[in-house]
């Protein structure tokens, strides 16, 4: 076989296949691929000449068949081709493939393209020609550019959000933090990237924080914790969380932190806490916080069994110093007072202000004994007089006392209790203390019932009055009497004129009731005329608040004038207390004398009694009261403080009455004396008008 003639065979069979492959290679570059492929001849100068370009580099470069074979400035606009051949010349440079990117219009439209610049080396290696392959990468630059401004606008949200933003790993590894973050904390952004996020959050916090970002890290956005991150100094800030997942093709990979600063509310808030739970005026705590720490205490103690002690004070007479220097004086008084107070604070008590001159104090893990030795702390503290403006003012404090469990298992009923107990030491004097007991809630819960039908007892005609003959010492005529109101309820039946007179006093029903009184005693009075009783005297007693009515006088006139009786036969036993303001009570005193009443001073000597009253007032009566007549007998002063009003009476031209006499003995003694009349027990007790009309009118004794 000849070798020669079948390589020869060979050679050619490749050389046809090769030449296929060109042309089909040529063919797919020529018309198929989209990109534009241009050959240049690096020709002296530099200069580049056009030696081959597909379709498509003919087509979107605006090049006619005609410019192969000619040089680049040839064929292109001079601006474009300075460009372009400038890069060409840079590749000559170079001696390496370069890339850049041109743009260029294409039927009238704008095309990005992105051109590699190869080069060919011939055998001298020598760079003979250039090959240019520009990708239109008009799409993806026009996909890249959106890409690029979701990622600024995601940077602007981040960069510029006044929330701190963490980006941080599954683990907690802070991948990226904004510049919020870093002002929150206190550390660079660089110092805080790398940095675990739990070394952030408070000890305290920081289990529910885990918590919080294992269920996000489930794929759960969850804003739901507000705790402490701790500042780079050391001092917490208060921050509201929010965890949100990252998710990246459709896999959770990190978590975005976003704290919110409210440390500025957290202040704001504790400022609002702290107006409602404290009072303006003296900074103590207010009611609303004793009722709050009174509950809690409670709370607490159950399970103590612990005692502890509720305290309310109220400061006497204060009403008078605040109304005589005035109310902002005053409240600069109830600063002092406070300050003095919250001086006996400890770890076991709380002060409080309750409103007006109320204080409270609370006084924890304490027993009756140990609460009388800090009572006495607090007398002691007002031993020292208050000065405002160089004048000098003594206040005293009362005080009543509750005591948990037995006083009140309720706040309410603690403070109730112990105010109850502060209002038997206003009746009883003031400037001392009382523990409560349970009697007092009793009287004072038919307190309300009790005026409740107080108010029903007019309209329902159940008062009445009684009389208490006043006999002469001298013949032992009877022919005055006081007139004294009972009361026969039809809820309580029979009530005290001690129980229902100062509740009247304290509503002001003592106005219509002493009306009434008024209008029966003169009924009274017309009655017996009527029997041919002529010189027959009947006493009422007047309250100091019927005097602050002006109409006293009138209505007096329209009774007297309806029942057509002598002004004389009428009697008004006032108190000294009602001589107190000589302004109000001198005139209308004056009045009553104009229609001719008798005007009596009741219980006199147990006031801050003065003969300048004697002086001043249009008197007519004196009477003892029955703490001076009780102890005559067995108490030398009692003695003298009698005799020396009987003789002073009958100096000054007025009738002494002795009240309260009970004894043979004492009827002596008061005869020895020449004392005017007697009353009291030994005599009568208060007898209807029916009985006094049989055992009393103008007859002896």
């Amino acid at each position: 076989m000849d070798h020669s003639k079948e390589n020869s065979t060979n050679k050619i069979e490749v050389e046809s296949v090769n030449s296929k492959i060109q042309k089909i290679i040529f063919d797919i570059i020529f018309q198929h691929v989209q990109d534009m492929v241009f050959v240049m001849k690096v020709e002296k100068g530099p200069a580049f000449r056009y030696i081959f370009a597909n379709e498509m580099g003919l087509k979107k470069a605006n090049l006619p068949l005609e410019a192969i074979g000619k040089l680049m400035e040839d064929v292109l606009p001079p601006p474009f081709a300075l460009h372009l051949k400038k890069k060409y010349e840079k590749l000559l440079k170079k001696k390496d493939v370069i890339t850049f990117d041109d743009v260029y219009l294409h039927e009238g439209r704008k095309i990005y393209g992105e051109t590699i610049l190869t080069p060919v080396y011939n055998e001298c290696k020598k760079i003979s020609y250039v090959v240019a392959v520009t990708r239109d990468i008009t799409e993806w630059l026009v996909e890249k550019n959106k890409i690029v401004e979701s990622e600024q606008r995601y940077r602007s949200i981040v960069d510029h959000n006044l929330d701190a933003i963490f980006s941080i790993s599954m683990e907690g590894k802070i991948h990226e933090a904004n510049p919020a973050a870093a002002l929150l904390t206190g550390y660079s952004e660089k110092q805080i990237v790398n940095r675990s996020i739990y070394d952030l959050i408070s000890d305290q916090d920081l289990e529910k924080f885990k918590y919080q970002l294992e269920q996000t890290c489930s794929g759960y956005a969850l804003e739901s914790l507000d705790c402490k991150l701790i500042h780079s100094k050391g001092q917490s800030l208060i921050v509201h969380l929010k965890t949100v997942p990252i998710v990246i093709h459709e896999e959770i990979n990190g978590v975005y932190v976003i704290c919110k600063d409210l440390s500025e509310q957290a202040k704001n808030m504790d400022t609002i806490r702290f107006m409602a739970f404290h009072d303006q005026l003296t900074g103590l705590l207010n009611r609303r916080a004793l009722l709050e720490h009174l509950t809690e205490q409670i709370n607490f103690t159950t399970y103590s069994f612990k005692e502890f002690a509720l305290i309310s004070i109220d400061l006497d007479r204060f009403k008078q110093i605040n109304d005589s220097i005035g109310h902002l004086a005053g409240d600069e008084i109830l600063k002092r007072v406070a300050e003095r107070l919250v001086q006996l604070e400890n770890e076991d008590s709380y002060v409080y202000r309750q409103g007006g001159d109320e204080f409270s104090i609370l006084l924890l893990n304490i027993d009756r004994k140990r609460t009388v030795l800090f009572v006495q702390r607090i007398f002691s503290a007002f031993v020292q007089s208050f000065y405002f403006n160089s004048n000098e003012y003594y206040i005293t404090p009362s005080i009543g006392i509750s005591m948990y469990p037995n006083d009140g298992k309720d706040a309410e009923m603690l403070i109730k209790n112990a105010d109850e107990a502060l209002y038997r030491v206003k009746e009883k004097g003031k400037a001392h203390y009382q523990f409560y007991r349970s009697e007092m809630t009793s009287r004072s819960n038919n307190v309300v019932t009790l005026e409740t039908q107080l108010r029903k007892a007019l309209d329902r005609n159940e008062f009445k009055l009684l009389y208490q003959p006043q006999v002469k010492l001298k013949d032992k005529k009877v022919q005055s009497f006081e007139a004294l109101i009972r009361w026969e309820s039809e809820e309580f039946g029979e009530i005290s004129p001690s129980e229902f007179i100062p509740l009247a006093e304290d509503t002001g029903l003592i106005i219509p009731i002493g009306n009434w009184v008024i209008n029966k005693a003169c009924e009274q009075i017309s009655n017996w005329n009527a029997f041919g009783y002529e010189n027959i005297r009947i006493a009422v007693n007047i309250s100091a608040k019927q005097f602050q009515q002006h109409q006293l006088v009138e209505i007096t006139r329209s009774m007297i004038e309806k029942y057509k009786i002598k002004s004389s036969s009428l009697e008004f036993e006032i108190t000294e207390g009602a001589m107190h303001d000589t302004k109000e009570t001198i005139p209308i005193l004056k009045e009553l004398k104009k229609l001719g009443i008798t005007i009596a001073v009741d219980d006199f000597g147990t006031g801050y009694s003065s003969l300048n009253y004697l002086k001043q007032f249009p008197i007519d009566v004196l009477k003892i009261d029955q703490s001076f007549i009780r102890d005559i007998l067995t108490d030398n002063k009692a003695a003298a403080i009698t005799s020396t009003i009987i003789h002073l009476g009958q100096s000054l031209g007025m009738e002494v009455i002795a009240e309260g006499v009970e004894t043979v003995n004492q009827v002596e003694f008061l005869t020895n004396e020449n004392c005017h009349k007697i009353q009291g027990y030994y005599y009568s007790k208060p007898i209807s008008a029916s009985e006094i009309e049989k055992r009393y009118l103008c007859e002896k004794i």
